[in-house]
């Protein structure tokens, strides 16, 4: 019997949860399926260091894994300074935190809804509502 597909937004939850999981900063989810046309939703966060930023998208890839949720692509791991993971989807940027400010992408979907989760999270259960 072949696995049921994650929703869209089960797949943000196990990339956000994950990257909680590794302590990551500034979380930020960003529903961009109106403003672009080759996702429907990044995640963006990010890590102190290359170490931390690799453990991330490890901890990130591993449990979307073992839910089922194979990657298109992942690039970036090797340098950890910028691992952006394609699901489809949802595309998550895992930046090493001066990397984020530098490029700053979060601009480029300013008008988008967004959603912060605060950096002491346990766990996100849900999502709101227009997310």
């Amino acid at each position: 019997m072949a696995k049921k597909e994650l929703s869209t937004r089960q797949k943000i939850l196990l990339a956000v949860n994950a990257a909680l999981e590794k302590k990551a900063k500034n979380i930020v989810i960003l529903n961009i399926k109106n403003v672009t046309s080759f996702a429907d939703y990044t995640v963006i966060c990010s890590g102190t260091s290359d170490r931390q930023v690799q453990s991330i998208a490890a901890s990130i890839e591993g449990s979307m894994k073992k839910a089922g949720a194979l990657p298109l692509g992942i690039e970036g791991e090797k340098g950890g300074r910028w691992v952006l993971m394609d699901y489809a989807d949802i595309v998550v940027h895992v930046f090493y935190e001066p990397v984020r400010e530098f490029y700053d992408i979060e601009r480029l979907w300013s008008d988008a809804p967004k959603m912060e989760v605060a950096d002491d999270s346990a766990e996100v259960k849900s999502l709101p509502r227009g997310m």
